[in-house]
């Protein structure tokens, strides 16, 4: 009976091994060196300090800084955990509205973003500026969301549009086709070139666009 059972053994043992030690270690080492940025989930810093991932987005929440699209994550309510509350760019609650093309509620919350927006059929919004990602926490939007913003930004701090609509313009990429700005990372170059004097009580730290992925309340 034993002659069988070993076969069977050494190949548990034997691919265990493989694929659950040699394996994770080899592709952990190659990705270390060869794309350790990405591999340790991108992550974006300042003065030294991890303010956040350019993969995920975070809640801007003053008309300070450019916001991101909207969010339909929500996290449990301290006062009653079988409710939910909404918590946008929540990392640990991804997902999307849910909503189908034919809900009236969705059609009501976007026909109330556009109104807010000053949008019309004369002057249409970017579709990203109205409508929640799949995830929750995407961390680009349109460049022309972006630029839809930069009268509002630059009024809040006090700095030429045409200063701000620059930044927009140098940060702005382009993926199949579309053009794009990461958040954070256009939010980081905002402070750097058009800082905003932090109170007097604030505490270290305060008024930084990012205190961790998912959660930063200083946008938007």
């Amino acid at each position: 009976m034993l002659s069988h059972l070993r076969p069977a053994i050494v190949m548990i043992v034997l691919f265990t091994a493989l694929t659950g030690i040699a394996y994770p270690l080899a592709i952990t080492g190659i990705a270390q060196v060869a794309l350790k940025g990405p591999a340790d989930g991108s992550l974006v810093t300042r003065d030294g300090t991890v303010v956040g991932s350019s993969l995920i987005g975070q809640n801007f929440a003053t008309d300070r800084y450019f916001q991101g699209r909207p969010s339909a994550t929500s996290a449990a309510d301290p006062k009653d955990s079988s409710k939910t509350i909404d918590a946008p760019y929540n990392a640990a609650n991804s997902t999307g509205s849910n909503l189908g093309p034919t809900s009236q509620k969705l059609l009501d919350r976007v026909k109330a973003s556009v109104a807010a927006l000053g949008g019309s059929p004369q002057k249409p919004v970017p579709a990203d500026a109205v409508t929640t990602s799949a995830s929750g926490l995407d961390p680009d939007i349109s460049s022309a969301y972006a630029t839809l913003q930069v009268a509002r930004v630059a009024a809040a701090r006090n700095v030429p549009a045409d200063k701000l609509q620059a930044l927009v313009d140098a940060g702005t990429s382009s993926v199949f086709g579309d053009k794009i700005v990461n958040v954070l990372a256009l939010n980081l170059e905002l402070d750097r070139v058009a800082p905003v004097p932090a109170p007097a009580a604030a505490a270290p730290g305060a008024g930084a666009p990012a205190q961790a992925a998912g959660s930063a309340k200083v946008g938007g």
